[in-house]
């Protein structure tokens, strides 16, 4: 007779998923003992950061990610990380180990009294299993979830003493069937629906075409482009994008929505027709009153998640595959020749007094990047200017987080590097952003990541500066961070470092850290301030 621990790695084996994010405590040590071969374990020194990289993983590698964290306290300490990974649609396992059954009535130490309900509401589905024989299957339940979409993040709580207990061959057989089993989600719109939705385009005076984050994770890139042009349609990105879903160097793309509901009405202001696609209608913050939609305007959103067609506050929906349905759409329009796109690419410019715009900083950045760049931002206060510098133009190269929350950016870079090593990460923090996941860094240097770490250093919270602005908070407290000397923190970590002192000696760090295979590269950069505005 076989374990249950053997027969849950196998349940892993068949679904790919060989690479585990953790922090190991007391009660996970039965599931990673005698820890086989072929498996990958992924050390963090905080679980925040463990479940960060395994975020970052999983959006770079379009796999499905496993994490193992420490019980009730592990799991608290990870919630801000799975409510990001659920804002991001990442497909994840989070695994918790768990007091032995017979001690868990009496509540002993390191018992989770409630372990179903302590990840809620960040994840899909949490789930003890009732017998040990069942962690298997539910492992492979748990996966399925979590691909299907709109993808994220589930939780399981695992019994430590489950893991030497014993399987049958038919409870074995049962769940390597399970493992097995393949789903295929890919929902087409019926023909009438497309017929209707074109005809609705082409009796438009203006349509305009809005794409969010689910057009490039889903793999409609291509069948959007191929709409646009052929329908001709202007392209907007939707507020707070945490992905790119269209190249920035296309004629056709306008740039990104303002992320408030008066202000972006304003943008789509002489429109008749808005389509929606993979986005949420639409992610609003701060709040700026006024119309959802400009005067006489309808709008039509096409998504995967039945949850976003049902709290849209306005408009029509259908929810079906975007890419299946962008390329059905498209056939409806005739062919066009794309027009060559103008050159919109900022270009860095010397500093006089040691500081850098942040504008120009992140043109050098750019500059000094191969073009297969796969970019992690997490400088929010400089997102339209990191748009600006970079025009990213492929699929598969922009991770945001979409949760609103700090301590994506440093551990997911980690996380995206080892899930796409082919291609090289820059990962652009903001200094009060990189502390939220600094422990990332020795997973970096410890497992020899290339990352390029760019930390774009003003001393303060500049985003929650401009928040206060808005929101006539002048005075907070909290918003200064001086004193921090990030390269000497990086040291510690065994992270090589550097400060850049003008454009090109960033732009030349860059390229240098980019080429290099021998592990991370933290490059300082002292930039000004500058405030977004709406």
């Amino acid at each position: 007779m076989r374990t249950v621990r053997e027969s849950a790695l196998d349940v892993l084996r068949a679904r790919g998923m060989t690479t585990v994010f953790g922090n190991p405590g007391s009660t996970e040590l039965p599931f990673l003992k005698h820890f086989p071969d072929d498996f990958r374990y992924v050390l963090g020194l905080q679980e925040a950061v463990v479940v960060g990289m395994a975020d970052g993983y999983a959006l770079a590698s379009g796999t499905t990610a496993l994490v193992n964290l420490h019980t009730g306290p592990g799991t608290g300490n990870a919630m801000g990380a799975i409510l990001n990974a659920r804002a991001n649609r990442t497909p994840m396992v989070v695994t918790a180990g768990q007091q032995v059954r017979a001690m868990l009535t009496m509540e002993a130490l390191l018992s989770n009294p409630q372990p179903a309900l302590l990840p809620q509401p960040a994840v899909k589905w949490a789930y003890e299993p009732p017998r040990p024989a069942d962690v298997p299957p539910a492992l492979a339940r748990a996966v399925r979830l979590a691909e299907t979409p709109p993808h994220g993040p589930v939780f399981l709580s695992l019994p430590m003493d489950d893991f030497d207990a014993t399987v049958t061959a038919a409870e074995d057989s049962a769940a390597q069937a399970a493992a097995a089993r393949r789903v295929e989600h890919a929902t087409a719109p019926r023909p009438e629906t497309v017929q209707s939705l074109a005809d609705r385009i082409k009796r438009a005076r203006s349509a305009v075409l809005v794409v969010g984050d689910d057009v490039d994770a889903s793999g409609a890139w291509d069948p959007v482009v191929a709409l646009a042009e052929r329908g001709g349609l202007p392209v907007w990105g939707a507020p707070a994008s945490a992905r790119v879903s269209f190249p920035h160097d296309h004629p056709l793309y306008r740039g990104e929505l303002p992320p408030a509901i008066g202000p972006l009405t304003r943008a789509l202001d002489g429109h008749d027709l808005v389509l929606v696609i993979g986005a949420q209608v639409f992610r609003y913050y701060p709040y700026v009153p006024g119309q959802y939609l400009p005067d006489g305007a309808e709008l039509v959103l096409v998504t995967r998640d039945s949850d976003e067609a049902a709290k849209a506050p306005v408009g029509d929906a259908i929810v079906a595959d975007p890419a299946v349905t962008a390329r059905a759409l498209a056939e409806h329009f005739p062919a066009r020749e794309p027009t060559a796109a103008p050159d919109r690419r900022v270009r860095a410019t010397q500093s006089e007094d040691g500081a850098l715009p942040p504008g120009s900083a992140l043109a050098a950045v750019a500059e000094g990047a191969p073009e297969n760049t796969l970019w992690v931002n997490e400088s929010p206060s400089n997102v339209p200017q990191f748009h600006q510098a970079a025009r990213i133009s492929t699929p598969g190269s922009y991770l945001f987080s979409a949760g609103g929350g700090l301590g994506f950016g440093a551990a997911a870079a980690v996380g995206a590097q080892l899930g796409a090593p082919h291609r090289p990460v820059v990962a652009v923090l903001g200094d009060g952003s990189v502390h939220y996941a600094v422990q990332a860094l020795w997973t970096a240097a410890a497992y020899h990541v290339p990352v390029t770490f760019v930390v774009l250093s003003n001393a303060r919270y500049a985003i929650l500066q401009w928040f206060a602005q808005l929101e006539h908070a002048q005075g907070a407290p909290g918003l200064e961070i001086p004193g921090l000397d990030i390269t000497a923190i990086a040291a510690g970590y065994g992270v090589r470092s550097v400060r850049a002192e003008s454009a090109g000696e960033l732009t030349k760090l860059v390229r240098d850290g980019t080429a290099q295979h021998e592990g991370p590269v933290l490059i300082d950069v002292p930039v000004t301030t500058e405030l977004p505005s709406l």
